[in-house]
């Protein structure tokens, strides 16, 4: 009897614990306006965090793509960084809050 209740008390611990990481990712909040065919991305995703960071530290648009080596990983890390710096209000950009 004390073994039953051990290996049921053990799984619902196994569970429970499965069952609050699967629902614990990443906010859908961070993936929000971003187009579906993107969110895969890893250059776009690199720019829209930099462009992002750059825009919540009040820093010009500089983006650089040479962080890129083909084409179409700068276009689209060129693409995430302006809708990055963009996707922040002008006062939190400038720091105003």
């Amino acid at each position: 009897m004390d073994r039953i209740f051990i290996f049921a008390l053990a799984l619902a611990v196994c569970l429970a614990t499965t069952a609050s990481l699967r629902g614990g990712g990443h906010p859908a909040a961070a993936n929000a306006g971003v187009p579906s065919e993107f969110v895969t991305d890893g250059a776009f995703r690199d720019g829209l965090y930099i462009g992002r960071m750059a825009a919540a530290e009040g820093k010009p648009q500089h983006p650089l793509v040479g962080r890129w080596s083909s084409e179409k990983d700068r276009a689209s890390f060129l693409a995430g960084y302006l809708a990055g710096y963009g996707s922040l209000p002008r006062r939190q950009r400038q720091g105003e809050l």
